[in-house]
């Protein structure tokens, strides 16, 4: 039996050990923190759950792409869901001069189309183009498409080297429609130019066949994971942070943690940030120094400042729907905002409530803050970086909440307690460079944010959200390319067909 070591616990590193024990191999899993799930960790405050990083899933209905995934996974009987509502599961709240209408984006492509013409019919030829443009770069990368080693992500898909706005440009006449259609972008951190419009098309095809929260929370999927790797004979080993992956004459051939302890492996695979992950490997002299450099050297998203909102009992009304609030008439350009404009952006979501009751117990508003605004507490300890960066976060609370509170009146009224996070809170937690919200940023150009799953040593891979794209999907995706490789695609693809065809 192969051993193989795992690097993180966050959805790539707990997903990868689970595929792998399914094929035979004796899988220990290495855990910086205490507690595994990375991006998914949930924790409680004041008796109320909230998510760091997944906070809604999409194309998780019967047959469809995630539903197949989990059971493929053996974690499906474990998720619970509840479907955002089908009439408008995003709402879009434009500011400036156009903020006397939300927009919602409802189910499927008639809903998503008829709902949108509501607002103006002269729409619809705009809107059969672009849906279909999403439709076309969803089914291009589609997981049925495996057709070799990696086959179903570089397939030439010429969206792929296109500018999410110049596409919107081509495709929709109206700059108003443009802008609505972009109003979800903070769930990738776009930034106009750069992003590719085929990452937004996937995201949006994701959540437009269904989109779902999981009833308490995504470290459900965490727990699920692990006890399944469990079962299959895997460890996991937590405060166990690796500081060395140990090289011989022809590979990798182990890793030392902080602990002391030194895993010994047939095949090491790093699912941390590639930056991280370059510390590990600096005194390897089997990898170029060329190839270090260029892991330190990608540009990141932006990070996010979260407000974790505890509500009076009673007092605010579940909503069933998320809503991408902008305080102008633009979602472009949110990431770079002064000391005077801030917060020019925001997605505010709920929890859903554990006694299954129509009032919210818990909400989070997620707004855009870059590490610059930060970087001089780096360093200090969790919980003791002073009286200076409490009172930072709390005239950025007060802030953030003033702003969604134009698009939610009354909200404040009935918030009992918050909490809040910035960049350097998730830089703690999950070691992701500069505290970005999804790592390492998705480019036009693909040799500036490419980061191959294989590396020149053979037994040394990588998994995780900058292999193939963040998000449930995107880096289970890249889980799928990493493991193909290593067992064989179409051991994979033959196993996953039996799931899909339900």
């Amino acid at each position: 039996m192969k051993r193989a070591i795992i690097i993180g616990s966050g959805l790539g590193g707990l997903s990868t050990a689970v595929i792998l024990a399914k094929y035979g191999y004796r899988v220990t899993l290495l855990e910086q923190s205490a507690q595994i799930g990375g991006a998914l960790q949930c924790f409680r405050r004041a008796g109320v759950s909230f998510e760091t990083g997944m906070h809604y899933i999409g194309s998780a209905g019967r047959g469809e792409i995630i539903d197949s995934l989990f059971k493929y996974l053996g974690i499906s009987e474990s998720i619970s869901l509840q479907e955002l509502d089908p009439s408008g599961y995003d709402i879009i709240a434009l500011g400036g001069s156009r903020s006397s209408s939300r927009y919602p984006f409802a189910k499927g492509r008639e809903g998503f189309v008829e709902r949108l013409c509501s607002f103006n019919r002269s729409w619809r030829d705009s809107l059969m183009r672009y849906i279909q443009a999403v439709e076309s770069v969803a089914a291009s990368s589609s997981i049925r498409n495996i057709a070799g080693e990696g086959a179903f992500v570089e397939s030439g898909v010429k969206y792929q080297t296109l500018s999410m706005d110049s596409v919107l440009e081509e495709l929709v006449d109206d700059p108003l429609l443009r802008d609505i259609l972009a109003g979800t972008q903070s769930l990738y951190s776009a930034v106009a130019g750069r992003t590719p419009f085929a990452l937004h098309a996937f995201i949006m095809d994701f959540y437009n066949k269904g989109a779902y929260r999981i009833k308490g929370g995504s470290s459900t999927i965490a727990t699920a994971l692990a006890e399944r790797l469990k079962a299959m004979g895997g460890e996991i080993v937590t405060s166990a942070k690796a500081q060395k992956i140990l090289f011989n004459s022809s590979g990798a051939e182990g890793v030392i943690c902080g602990n002391g302890e030194r895993y010994d492996g047939d095949l090491i695979i790093s699912t941390i940030h590639p930056a991280a992950f370059a510390e590990l490997i600096e005194e390897c002299q089997l990898l170029r120094p060329i190839y270090k450099s260029r892991l330190r050297s990608f540009r990141n998203t932006s990070g996010g400042f979260t407000l974790y909102l505890k509500f009076k009992r009673g007092r605010m009304p579940y909503m069933n729907h998320n809503l991408f609030g902008y305080t102008g008439e633009s979602p472009w350009g949110c990431q770079f905002y002064n000391s005077s404009n801030w917060p020019l952006g925001y997605l505010y979501t709920h929890s859903v409530p554990a006694d299954g009751g129509g009032y919210a117990e818990s909400g989070e508003i997620i707004t855009y803050m870059n590490f610059a605004d930060v970087e001089r507490w780096q360093g200090l300890p969790v919980g003791r970086r002073g009286a200076e960066y409490e009172d930072f976060k709390r005239r950025c609370a007060e802030r953030l909440i003033a702003a969604v509170e134009r698009d939610v009146p009354g909200l404040a009224d009935c918030i009992e307690a918050y909490w809040s996070s910035t960049p350097l809170t998730y830089l703690d937690y999950t070691s992701t460079a500069e505290g970005s919200m999804y790592g390492v940023a998705k480019e036009i150009d693909s040799t500036a944010s490419r980061v191959s799953f294989r590396t020149k040593v053979p037994n040394l891979l990588l998994a995780g959200q900058s292999v193939n794209s963040h998000g449930l999907l995107g880096v289970l995706v890249g889980t799928l390319i990493t493991c193909s490789h290593i067992v064989g695609n179409n051991r994979i693809y033959n196993n996953l067909k039996e799931y899909m065809e339900e």
